[in-house]
């Protein structure tokens, strides 16, 4: 490996202070990047199934009370966990939306993951999770600044408080990829074995949300630098399509961009356009390339269309394969479960925004 991939690899996260924007230090591993975020937990009270609803269910899955004063209640990243043994009741997990029923509601509320109706129940109510320590975000070989430092020498509570940071992180290019953001404190120190003058700093991961143990995969590709090609996410499954999203929209709001001229002609590669993911990956390649962003709902789409994202209108869009996006996303709900045509949305977005599309 030559010196600069090493120092590159070294410096591959930087632990910054959010106020003053000063780095407390660089290393090139982080313990605990990785994890399983706090989920909540839900029994579904008198589940009656309309559809098989086994292990992951969405990215995205509503619950709908029958009473229209209140909204739907998002569940993220859904998981079911089953049913309870000698019970109707089906049990699932996922991250929580601050909006929905007020807990114990007591109304039938419908299940769906913006394609299908899962099924419903007639009440739910929260699992309390036993109490778990968060376990440590440990920053290894890391190179101290001077503020650092003095804060460690200082060794008081407040000292070692270090109040809202965040952890940005580089791929292997040197290029800006993703950030996360944490309310945290030094919890402990020790010489370390990457080098001389470098040490593992212990920080304390109570407020931290770690990268999903799923998405590993995705970030390490990621880690390694940018795709060549495009359609490098094609294999992916729905779950890891989204992590992949994910980053593709981090990483575009940390790099400079570059409008094309007005009158461009792009290109649209329909052919792995099987999900909600896979049409804003799709979309973001053929404006931008391998990687590129385009829109990661129809709120940034539009928001891309209007210029700063790589298009100037107008400018024409060949969408070849244009039959397996219709046939996959074409029957949609929103949130309250109303049926539209995600397909056919999509185009009247673009021709708003200038993109005149032609299908084959």
């Amino acid at each position: 490996m030559h010196e600069d991939e090493n120092h590159r690899r070294r410096t591959r996260y930087t632990l910054t202070e959010t106020e003053h924007s000063h780095a407390w230090g660089v290393c090139a591993e982080v313990e605990g990047l990785f994890g399983e975020p706090r989920r909540g937990t839900y029994e579904l009270v008198g589940w009656v199934p309309q559809a098989d609803v086994r292990g992951w269910v969405g990215n995205r899955v509503w619950l709908v009370p029958d009473d229209e004063t209140l909204d739907p209640w998002l569940l993220e990243d859904a998981e079911s966990l089953g049913q309870i043994c000698g019970t109707d009741s089906l049990v699932v997990t996922g991250l929580d939306d601050y909006e929905g029923p007020p807990e114990g509601h007591r109304g039938r509320v419908r299940v769906h993951d913006g394609q299908r109706w899962l099924g419903s129940c007639r009440e739910f109510a929260r699992v309390l999770p036993a109490e778990q320590a968060a376990p440590p975000l440990v920053l290894r070989g890391l190179a101290q600044s001077d503020q650092l430092r003095a804060a460690l020498m200082k060794g008081t509570r407040q000292a070692l408080n270090l109040e809202q940071a965040a952890l940005e992180v580089q791929d292997d290019q040197g290029e800006p990829l993703a950030e996360r953001l944490l309310w945290t404190r030094v919890s402990a120190w020790r010489p370390s074995s990457y080098g001389s003058d470098l040490i593992d700093l212990e920080l304390d991961g109570e407020l931290f949300t770690p990268v999903p143990e799923y998405a590993r995969p995705v970030w390490e590709r990621w880690l390694a630098g940018p795709p060549d090609v495009q359609d490098a996410w094609a294999g992916l499954d729905t779950r890891r399509r989204g992590a992949w999203l994910d980053l593709v929209r981090e990483r575009a709001c940390r790099r400079p961009r570059c409008d094309r001229p007005a009158g461009h002609a792009y290109e649209l590669d329909g052919r792995h356009i099987t999900d909600e993911p896979g049409l804003y990956l799709a979309l973001g390649e053929a404006v931008n390339g391998p990687g590129g962003y385009f829109g990661g709902c129809l709120a940034a789409l539009d928001d891309c269309l209007r210029g700063t994202f790589g298009f100037t209108a107008p400018a024409t869009l060949h969408w070849r394969d244009a039959a397996t996006a219709r046939e996959h996303l074409s029957h949609a709900l929103t949130p309250d479960g109303q049926p539209y045509d995600l397909f056919c949305v999509v185009l009247d977005v673009l021709s708003q925004g200038g993109m005149h599309v032609t299908l084959a």
